[in-house]
């Protein structure tokens, strides 16, 4: 019970964070009108964020599990682009289904130097979760083995693309198409280091 309030009160602190963020612009809102709208205290908000910048921190994090977790739950048959694809659709879509929100925490993020570098430094930890989820599914070493990193950095790179070009067009075009048409440029290359595998053992090579 304690533990299911928490998460309220955190998920009500952040939804009032970032929808006056996306609005007034990242240096214009302070904790106090951030704690009014959520109806809570300083030392609530403090108790579950140290900064304004570490509740649009959270946000990314959650968006990085949230890949990590959907490429370590697609069936092991699929192929690598395949399974990339859904995973990285996952916070692509969720952006989507609440764009009148989401668009503005993406515009914001990208459009503040603090913020875009905060989310570099979260693109990095996510490409490290992939290689190694990658390398697992794969029977690969990820720490020897080029395949699963640039296969991870090449995923990492189309969200953020997508995600920018989204921004842009100020939410006109799909999420979900961009990602369609990024992999299908990029599922040859995916791919390919995994069928020659393959073709390798049939040819007991």
């Amino acid at each position: 019970m304690a533990q299911r309030k928490r998460q309220l009160v955190a998920g009500e602190l952040t939804e009032a964070a970032l929808r006056l963020l996306a609005r007034k612009g990242f240096d214009a809102v302070t904790i106090d009108e951030i704690v009014a709208t959520a109806g809570v205290s300083r030392r609530t908000f403090f108790r579950y964020f140290a900064s304004k910048e570490d509740v649009v921190v959270q946000f990314l994090a959650e968006m990085g599990d949230g890949i990590r977790a959907e490429l370590a739950g697609r069936p092991a048959a699929e192929s690598p682009a395949e399974a990339l694809r859904h995973a990285v659709r996952v916070p692509l879509d969720a952006c989507a289904d609440h764009s009148d929100r989401a668009l503005g925490v993406v515009q914001l993020i990208l459009r503040t130097p603090a913020l875009r570098a905060r989310f570099l430094e979260r693109q990095a930890e996510w490409r490290d979760g992939l290689t190694a989820e990658l390398a697992s599914r794969l029977g690969l070493d990820a720490e020897t083995d080029l395949y699963p990193r640039l296969a991870a950095g090449m995923a990492v790179s189309t969200f953020d693309t997508v995600l920018h070009r989204w921004s842009e067009s100020g939410g006109e075009i799909s999420p979900a198409a961009l990602i369609e048409q990024a992999f299908t440029l990029l599922a040859p290359s995916l791919d390919a280091p995994v069928r020659q595998t393959a073709h390798d053992a049939e040819s007991g090579r």
